[in-house]
């Protein structure tokens, strides 16, 4: 039997699972000014052990500043990685609620697709959403078409 060759990096460098961290605790301290290991952990369903190892590989990648015991911020460079995250996120959940996709499906979707797009194809969706956005008839258009032609 052949074993499940592992998901490729999400981008050069940056593993699904440190997106997702970096993601988190983005949230985090947008919410609360800081983010702790144990918060961090609550919200991905992790071991407290598991994240504490995953913020000591980020701080060494300069993307989050972490003190044992203390609050978590993200540097400068790490900010910029998240703020691409949530760009990404933001871009395919546009999308695929344009599209007519229900809440349910488009986080699920977007959750399984987002570390694996390629950056030149997340131009040309925010492109489409952008061109469905300033051209409500065209996006209409489509969804009549869709619904004509929906399978069952």
């Amino acid at each position: 039997m052949k074993s499940k060759r592992p998901d490729p990096p999400a981008s050069p460098g940056r593993s699904v699972s440190m997106e997702d961290h970096l993601e988190r605790i983005q949230e985090l301290v947008a919410l609360k000014g800081y983010a702790r290991v144990a918060d961090i952990a609550q919200s991905l369903g992790r071991s407290r052990p598991a994240v504490s190892n995953m913020v000591r590989r980020l701080a060494g990648r300069g993307f989050v500043n972490y003190e044992k015991y203390r609050g978590l911020t993200l540097t400068p460079e790490g900010r910029a990685v998240a703020e691409h995250i949530k760009a990404r996120d933001q871009t395919l959940t546009a999308l695929l609620a344009l599209l007519g996709l229900g809440p349910e499906t488009v986080a699920e979707e977007v959750e399984a697709i987002e570390h694996h797009i390629k950056p030149e194809t997340l131009k040309v969706l925010s492109r489409l959403v952008c061109f469905f956005q300033s051209h409500p008839r065209q996006l209409r258009a489509f969804l009549d078409y869709r619904s004509r032609h929906a399978d069952g």
